[in-house]
């Protein structure tokens, strides 16, 4: 069965990955991606949050879908502005006739190497005094400005889908041991030399993985353990080795927490879509594979 879905997921890449090929004139823009539902205006939603920086620019953008997939609602918080008063805002909107409301205070963010920020902020999302969904770490500072309570049903996180930039070692924090916690994981490579091209994988410092032979085992999957806890790990790293037609093309990994299940995963197909890897979301409804997922495309640069 883990064939089956590596297959599935690996199928197609390069039409999952037409937009996303970079021309000499883009600049690499590295970019996170969450993808929640959440129940607004009584009807389950997936809400969008998507953290983008590039050498010019820096900013956020949340979208909100309504069940049609019509009317969705987007805004986006420019992050490069040097106006503190630019990185706290409200926006409203409305939605199945009732008033939904987004508060963000960005002015206090502390960021390193991630788009994202790691402390100093909130975004919120209230419908009716109801916290329906909190980011960040001030979450005292939300309750009081929005004067909301926090919703009884916790939204729940689809998945996450990072893009990254680097020469030879990629970063990024992934969410495993059952979707609940975050783990540094870094990917470092040797594509040249002497001897053959390998892989390794670390999670929070230890080594996970090392794939060796990466011209045979281009494409793969292995289950790890995590704090006991099983994480499986799917590669698909043709595009560092081979020539592609479609121009230079990232490494696409996956870490799912937990094991195979048996049923469809829909969520899987809502985070494609939501991110425009609408070919390989298809693909994952269909495959036996159920839960959070991370989506990784790690782009080589010169």
């Amino acid at each position: 069965m883990a064939h089956s879905l590596v297959e599935s997921l690996m199928l197609n890449k390069k039409e999952t990955c037409k937009d996303d090929k970079i021309t000499e004139a883009d600049a690499p823009q590295n970019s996170v991606t969450f993808v929640y539902q959440t129940r607004v205006a009584e009807s389950l939603r997936s809400v969008t949050v998507s953290w983008c920086r590039d050498p010019t620019d820096h900013f956020l953008s949340m979208t909100v879908d309504n069940t049609l997939k019509e009317n969705k609602f987007s805004c986006r918080i420019d992050l490069e502005s040097g106006q503190s008063w630019g990185k706290k805002g409200l926006r409203s909107f409305e939605m199945a006739g009732a008033r939904v409301d987004i508060y963000w205070d960005l002015r206090r963010a502390e960021f390193t190497t991630s788009p994202q920020p790691n402390s100093g902020y909130y975004i919120a999302l209230v419908y009716k005094k109801e916290m329906l969904l909190l980011l960040g770490d001030l979450e005292n500072d939300a309750l009081i400005r929005t004067k909301s309570k926090p919703s009884l049903e916790e939204a729940t996180l689809v998945c996450k889908r990072d893009n990254v930039y680097a020469k030879k070692m990629f970063c990024t924090r992934a969410i495993l041991e059952d979707g609940k916690t975050e783990y540094d994981v870094v990917i470092e490579t040797s594509l040249s030399g002497p001897d053959d091209p390998e892989m390794w994988i670390n999670i929070d410092g230890m080594l996970a993985s090392r794939i060796m032979n990466l011209h045979w085992r281009f494409r793969g999957n292995e289950v790890v353990m995590v704090n006991n806890f099983p994480v499986q790990i799917f590669w698909d790293v043709h595009d560092w080795l081979f020539t592609n037609e479609l121009g230079p093309g990232p490494a696409f990994f996956v870490f799912k927490p937990g094991v195979l299940e048996t049923t469809s995963d829909s969520n899987a197909k809502e985070c494609q879509e939501g991110t425009g890897g609408s070919s390989r979301g298809e693909l994952l409804e269909d495959s036996s594979t159920t839960g959070f997922c991370h989506y990784l495309y790690a782009w080589r640069t010169a």
